[in-house]
């Protein structure tokens, strides 16, 4: 059982009726009915809970203050709310960059627990808290509003059936593991035996001459390289590249769309 340290239990803001929910999980987590939102900022005097009905929005449709708070996670559940919903944080506090504090409601959050990124990152100067190219440097502030191109969060439906798959595993002692480590991508990208359509994805890299490979080498199994949704450095972006090995995080939760 949680505490809330206020004791309203719900409330209605911008119209859009929630109840208190849950600090655990954190994250975006939909039960059937609705969705329950949490996200730790201990420092934080205020959030904000933004919602999106679309991936091109330059602003939210909804913001909906977070008034519940228990052991630093703000949380709340919103009914009728479910998977493809974008959303996104505003967070309130001191900005104070000499003290490390940089809490800017202008600038959109991505939720660091997401488990889908359901619109990509665009880079703009105005993503930034301080003003590029300022004599102050990062100690300077930059008042313009990110919603329009910082990335959003998207809920999603983690129900997924095994199928008995999770009492098949090969459980092999420790001694007698090989263990591969693999890019999803590079493993399976210029493999002949691969489905063209399959190649450089999830599901090439599961294909059965890639399996058939690994088992002769006597692996047993398999480290995957960063799968976790990743952005490009806008410093490639500008030279016409991109970031191969998806080591440039952008939520650690959140399988990266490129290889599916």
């Amino acid at each position: 059982m949680f505490h809330p340290e206020s004791t309203t239990a719900s409330d209605v803001v911008d119209d859009f009726p929630y109840r208190t929910g849950s600090p655990f999980p954190q994250g975006a987590t939909w039960d059937g009915k609705g969705t329950n939102f949490a996200l730790f900022s201990e420092g934080a005097e205020r959030v904000d809970l933004c919602l999106f009905d679309r991936p091109d929005q330059p602003a939210e449709s909804r913001r909906v203050r977070m008034r519940e708070r228990t052991n630093g996670v703000w949380h709340a559940y919103l009914p009728g709310v479910g998977p493809g919903q974008l959303y996104g944080y505003r967070v309130h506090g001191p900005y104070e960059p000499e003290r490390g504090l940089r809490f800017h409601p202008n600038k959109l959050l991505l939720d660091p627990y997401a488990k889908c990124i359901g619109r990509e990152l665009r880079w703009d100067d105005s993503l930034f808290g301080y003003t590029i190219g300022h004599e102050a440097d990062d100690l300077s502030r930059d008042e313009r509003d990110s919603a329009a191109f910082a990335p959003l969060g998207m809920v999603i439906d983690q129900r997924f059936d095994w199928d008995g798959d999770e009492r098949r595993r090969p459980c092999h002692a420790w001694h007698e593991s090989i263990i591969y480590e693999a890019h999803v991508r590079g493993l399976s990208k210029l493999h002949p035996d691969v489905p063209e359509k399959l190649r450089g994805t999830y599901a090439g890299m599961a294909s059965p001459p890639v399996i058939e490979h690994l088992k002769k080498l006597g692996v047993t199994a398999v480290e995957l390289m960063p799968v976790h949704h990743s952005l490009h450095d806008r410093l490639l972006l500008d030279r016409g590249l991109s970031n191969f090995w998806g080591y440039n995080t952008l939520g650690f939760i959140a399988p990266d769309p490129s290889y599916a």
